[in-house]
């Protein structure tokens, strides 16, 4: 049994992992070819408009995992046709959110960039940046949700190959518009969205040709089931809304306490810390599908076994990656582009906030074991928990009580409280064993 399981998790888990580790080399590419090409402080301009673009991503997974999780367990329980209805039904959210933001981007353009505090040399760099991104977002939307149902619908390995095909691709167009067109941050915005679309055609091949069991065609609407897609989204959109309230409070106690070379250097952390992200991620979300059709098929000793399983490889993977950056942190900083102080200042703040990556891994997995065994009162309230509370409350007041000096530890003091509050949560809900 054991030897089936753990088959299913290297199935599913590292496709899944390599996909994530392929959209985390989107960042870093436009970060080193943004660095070296346009400079440092175009690094702080993305930097500030991340929350906007971290905020849209928030908004995808609302409709993504809440319609794969509500997939995952129909097929389980072998109702494909209900599954299907819920697929449909959430591409067309997402189209819908798509659309909006787009034009949040490009009509409201200003009104955005002032709300993000983009000031003085920030100011038109953030503004381009956001305006070009968001002129790709509805086929950015449509590959996410595609590469989430993928994975539910036994094509782990096409989203792979898809995400690794786009990120091949945006290596060369950053290099093309950002060195020999001379586009900055534009030319960077454009290469990731023109890769994104080529993920989109590629991905979309899979339920064109109904080579799974999921299809695209007529559905028809469900007011209850939009509520129910809507509702099981949650706790992932507001854990992903943990980066940007991170972000925002990052960069106004750090600009306080440190100026603009704070911010400079923070950016910089930022894009190592998206590999472990990437890791992070790729674990949890390919442990989703395992969750779901488990719990459909009511088998309480492979959920528990893939939960065991993926704390473990969460946890290690991260504590990897934190040790590495030890030895290589300097060289990371070098290959963005940053200037000696920036540089200096990320390989002595990186130990100090890079540890942080253990509990969030732990975080992580667990609000995906949660909201994918149907928990979802439980997983909205440990990520409101740390998401809303811990992590403001730690950067804020830890920063404040300390006069700056434990700014770059505050993350894990809050990943630390979300992690005790997690375990509560699990023990809790499972007190009487699972329910099915």
């Amino acid at each position: 049994m054991k030897s089936t399981q753990f088959k299913n998790v290297l199935k599913i888990v590292i496709p899944t992992v390599f996909s994530q580790c392929a959209i985390f080399l989107f960042t870093i590419v436009d970060g080193i070819f943004v660095g070296r090409g346009v400079g440092t402080d175009a690094l702080g301009a993305v930097n500030m408009a991340l929350p906007f673009m971290m905020i849209i991503a928030a908004a995808y997974l609302l409709t993504t995992i809440g319609g794969v999780t509500i997939v995952a367990i129909r097929i389980g329980r072998k109702d494909i046709d209900g599954a299907n209805q819920v697929f449909m039904h959430a591409l067309c959210l997402t189209a819908l959110l798509s659309a909006i933001f787009m034009i949040i981007g490009t009509v409201f353009n200003e009104v955005l960039v002032s709300a993000l505090g983009a000031t003085g040399v920030y100011h038109d760099m953030v503004s381009e940046y956001i305006f070009w991104c968001s002129i790709f977002t509805i086929p950015s939307a449509m590959s996410i949700i595609l590469q989430g149902f993928g994975r539910n619908d036994n094509a782990a390995v096409l989203v792979m190959i898809a995400t690794i095909a786009s990120t091949v691709c945006n290596v060369f167009l950053d290099w093309l518009f950002v060195f020999p067109l001379q586009r900055g941050l534009a030319g960077a915005a454009i290469a990731t969205g023109i890769s994104q679309l080529l993920s989109f055609v590629i991905i979309t091949m899979h339920f064109i040709r109904k080579r799974g069991d999921l299809r695209i065609g007529n559905f028809k609407v469900d007011g209850v089931l939009v509520k129910k897609i809507l509702t099981r989204g949650l706790p992932e959109m507001l854990s992903q809304l943990t980066t940007p309230i991170m972000t925002i409070c990052m960069n106004a106690v750090v600009l306080r306490y440190i100026g603009n070379n704070g911010i400079n250097a923070y950016s910089v952390i930022s894009y190592i810390s998206s590999f472990t992200f990437a890791i992070v991620l790729g674990v949890a979300e390919g442990m989703q599908p395992l969750f779901g059709q488990s719990y459909g098929e009511q088998n309480e000793q492979d959920i528990k076994y893939y939960f065991r399983v993926g704390r473990i490889i969460s946890f290690v993977g991260s504590a990897l990656i934190y040790f590495v950056t030890f030895f290589v942190g300097a060289n990371i900083c070098r290959l963005f582009g940053a200037d000696t102080v920036a540089t200096e200042m990320s390989v002595v703040a990186m130990p100090k906030y890079g540890w942080m990556f253990l509990f969030a891994a732990l975080n992580t997995m667990i609000a995906a074991y949660l909201y994918s065994t149907k928990r979802t009162k439980e997983a909205v309230l440990l990520n409101i928990l740390r998401g809303f509370v811990f992590l403001p409350a730690c950067i804020w007041g830890v920063s404040i009580a300390s006069n700056g000096a434990l700014v770059w530890f505050t993350v894990g003091i809050a990943e630390i409280l979300s992690l005790i509050a997690g375990t509560v949560i699990v023990k809790h809900s499972e007190r009487n064993g699972l329910t099915f």
